[in-house]
């Protein structure tokens, strides 16, 4: 690399690490504050509760990584370009594609910080923070649900267990749920299970019934069944056992995943693979990204004005990438065969990014002055 394109990289390392920072204090202040307000208020102890808030981070830096990294390309070249310093360089003959050099060593960097989060820090730290989860709420289950007396966990369920064994499982369980001012629930079943599911502490019900109540027109239905989930909302709490989550498993687990891993996580083959792909194709899609932002404001024309145009357009562009990309996976996770679908958006953006620094190139050749072409002789005739 050349001294002016380190010197670009250090630009955009510096915005990137400032922006970084920003966005990862805020987003992390507002999750600690729900941790330290879930937690502390049910009388757990502080270091608990700031080992759970310190170990949210790495998931946290992943999320806002490829943001910060975006944000700070487009920081840096509008900089360069206020401070005519982009203007310098295209004077100097480098074209689009050569300013494109140190953008992509960024992305490649950013790349590599995405991977090693994804693949290997984020998984360690999932592990840990969910067993922290998992000892916090068995403490305060333990206190909620005591086998013999009715129970109201939250507002509108009212709970009954006549017994609890040892490993956890409730016996000869009734469940009261009128939450819906139109329709009342009442459950019962012969066994049931605590666990922790992706929306909150969850009742695993096994055979039992159903009986639904509409007030309105006394009308009683009932069902049998042989398993059922009782989402309890509010009740600060999580499981007794808890079920695998996918962000702590290893990516080559997430590929090929044993039968207890299937059991334990309650998503099947197609499910976990797709989340695989998707650590791959997060790491890849901010190579291009990071070199679009550049060849969006590349392709300005000299104006008193700023670039605010080529700014929005950049960010629309962002946008509609995000999109597909959620688009994408909600595909590859309905259809497993449909996988490549993931890596569609990197392809897309590279294809968008190479146009638009080709145009760039292009205009910036049509813009270069005559007159630099000529010798001394020829412009003082």
């Amino acid at each position: 690399m050349g001294r002016f394109d380190r010197y670009i990289l250090g630009r955009l390392l510096l915005g990137f690490g400032f922006f970084a920072l920003v966005l990862v204090g805020v987003y992390w202040i507002n999750r600690a504050v729900v941790l330290l307000e879930r937690y502390l208020s049910q009388g757990q102890g502080g270091q608990l509760v700031l080992e759970v808030t310190l170990l949210s981070l790495p998931s946290i830096i992943q999320l806002v990584t490829p943001i910060a990294a975006f944000i700070a390309v487009i920081y840096t070249t509008n900089r360069l370009y206020s401070d005519s310093e982009l203007v310098v360089a295209q004077t100097a003959g480098f074209g689009a594609f050569r300013l494109a050099r140190p953008y992509l060593v960024f992305g490649l960097i950013v790349a590599v910080m995405i991977s090693i989060l994804a693949h290997a820090i984020v998984p360690l730290s999932m592990v840990r923070f969910n067993d922290i989860r998992a000892k916090l709420a068995e403490a305060i289950s333990s206190r909620l649900l005591e086998p013999g007396s009715f129970q109201e966990p939250t507002k509108g369920i009212t709970v009954y267990v006549r017994e609890v064994d040892a490993d956890g499982r409730m016996r000869n369980v009734l469940i009261d749920d009128r939450r819906d001012p139109e329709r009342f629930v009442t459950y019962t079943a012969q066994e049931a299970f605590l666990i922790q599911g992706q929306s909150g502490p969850q009742v695993l019900m096994f055979d039992g019934m159903a009986q639904s109540l509409n007030p309105q027109t006394n009308v009683l239905g009932t069902t049998l069944y042989q398993e059922v989930n009782v989402a309890l909302d509010n009740m600060a709490g999580g499981p007794t056992i808890r079920l695998l989550d996918h962000r702590e498993l290893p990516t080559h687990i997430l590929f090929n995943p044993p039968e207890e891993v299937l059991y334990w996580s309650q998503r099947d083959r197609v499910w976990l693979a797709t989340e695989g792909h998707i650590r791959f194709a997060q790491a890849a899609l901010v190579i291009p990204t990071c070199i679009l932002g550049l060849a969006c404001l590349l392709s300005a024309r000299f104006t008193r004005f700023g670039l605010w145009r080529q700014i929005l357009m950049a960010c629309v562009l962002m946008i509609l990438l995000k999109l597909a990309e959620n688009a994408a996976i909600d595909l590859g996770k309905r259809n497993g065969a449909l996988w490549p679908v993931i890596y569609g958006p990197t392809a897309l953006c590279t294809a968008i990014t190479i146009l638009l620094l080709h145009v760039s190139n292009r205009a910036m050749r049509r813009k270069t002055p005559k007159t630099l072409a000529r010798t001394p002789g020829e412009a003082a005739s």
